[in-house]
């Protein structure tokens, strides 16, 4: 490795903005290795949360090939890199969706943290877990369409901001808002019927 590269690689790794490193990996691929190393976990953990832990790894690993391959398409115009991503993420998820509710409704027989894995991916999703998977969330989210569940899932488990959702789904930020609320009608729907039912 050259002085010229180690600077480079150092430099990637200090704190850049998106338009920063979506010019220097337009100019030189390795570049994107920053792209990787700073959302990784973010994309991870979103997966992860809606999936099993080995379907999220696919999918995360899978977001960053797809990403890697398109880089050239990027539009730093019609928004950041982190949308972008789980933008990605969000449309291989979509190939999972009914696995997705059997996980959800294998989680709610089971309990939130079994089948989870130990060691560090273990407390990892159990950590993401422990803040949102709740017996009466787990079944309310697979009452949910598709384009609610990926509104309230990009929120509460990659905690993106509402214009980064919208940048996300590629969706105005109205819409946003119109699928959370639904939602979140749904949620307190099932909450207080479960109460109420006791």
């Amino acid at each position: 490795m050259h002085d010229g590269d180690a600077t480079l690689t150092a430099d990637l790794k200090r704190q850049v903005g998106d338009a920063e490193l979506v010019a220097r990996f337009r100019r030189d691929a390795d570049a994107f290795t920053a792209v990787y190393d700073r959302y990784f976990l973010d994309v991870y953990r979103y997966a992860v949360g809606r999936l099993d832990v080995q379907t999220g790894e696919d999918i995360a690993a899978e977001t960053f090939c797809v990403a890697f391959a398109q880089r050239d398409r990027f539009d730093p115009e019609r928004g950041g890199l982190r949308p972008w991503l789980f933008g990605i993420a969000t449309k291989l998820m979509a190939r999972h969706r009914r696995k997705e509710a059997r996980h959800y409704k294998a989680l709610m027989r089971s309990g939130a943290s079994a089948g989870f894995v130990e060691g560090h991916e273990g407390l990892v999703v159990t950590s993401v877990a422990a803040q949102r998977l709740q017996p009466q969330l787990l079944k309310a989210l697979t009452k949910l369409n598709p384009g609610e569940r990926d509104v309230v899932l990009l929120i509460a488990v990659g905690q993106l901001s509402h214009e980064e959702v919208a940048q996300t789904l590629g969706i105005a930020d109205g819409t946003v808002r119109s699928r959370l609320s639904r939602a979140r009608k749904k949620f307190q729907q099932l909450i207080d019927r479960e109460e109420f039912n006791g």
